[in-house]
């Protein structure tokens, strides 16, 4: 069976790329990040979604990006906006460096797993206007991966996956709901509290929950 590294956050994204990646035919291994996120409830839900969709592992590494702050999710003295945000803008909850960061991780348990694919949620209709989900971006990391590891010198391609790239959240709601997610699971609320539970106003629940009203689902997300 073809192995793939899956970057799960336990977020409606990340799960529907498991459930895709699994209805390919891959061996799911998953890799979640402790990375100094206010909202950690997604780790729990990382679990979970791992656990319900059959992947083979379950790993969570831990960084410190709080360290350097700069980010809405990492530092508490940033607010995180309720109030929408304005096109072409980047807002206050990008983490600097973060997709690199992680996607690197993945690169290097890829090559121990003798894995040549890497599955990330990155969305370029639906998302919130960070530099590090865009295609040119993914294209150039793949390049770069394909420079740097044992693995492609000798002659496999390393591929990053991003099958949500050009899917709008209603697309994206419908395609999980199809494969059986079940996305009480999951949680992507910026402002999630302890138990999971979200606010509602943050800009990825609403994402999230116009993704739900307009793919005609009832939304099963636990708020506040």
């Amino acid at each position: 069976m073809k192995k793939a590294v899956i970057l799960l956050s336990g977020g409606l994204d990340s799960a529907t790329v498991l459930a895709m990646a699994v209805s390919q035919g891959y061996e799911c291994y998953c890799l979640s990040f402790d990375y100094g996120q206010r909202h950690n409830a997604e780790l729990a839900a990382a679990r979970r979604v791992s656990a319900a969709l059959g992947a083979r592992e379950h790993r969570i590494a831990t960084i410190d990006l709080a360290a350097f702050g700069g980010s809405a999710l990492t530092d508490a003295s940033i607010e995180v906006p309720v109030d929408g945000v304005q096109d072409g803008e980047i807002p206050v909850t990008y983490v600097p460096a973060r997709n690199t960061i992680m996607l690197s991780f993945a690169l290097g348990w890829a090559e121990v797993l003798e894995a040549h694919d890497i599955f990330i949620g990155v969305n370029a209709v639906d998302y919130s206007g960070y530099p590090d989900c865009r295609p040119e971006y993914i294209s150039a990391f793949e390049l770069m991966a394909n420079l740097a590891t044992r693995i492609s010198v000798e002659g496999a391609k390393l591929h990053i996956r991003t099958p949500l790239l050009s899917l709008s959240k209603a697309r994206i709601v419908e395609t999980g709901a199809k494969l059986g997610v079940d996305y009480a699971l999951t949680v992507s609320c910026y402002k999630a509290d302890l138990e999971g539970r979200a606010c509602g106003v943050c800009d990825a629940c609403r994402l999230r929950r116009t993704g739900f009203e307009l793919a005609g689902m009832a939304d099963p997300t636990r708020y506040q």
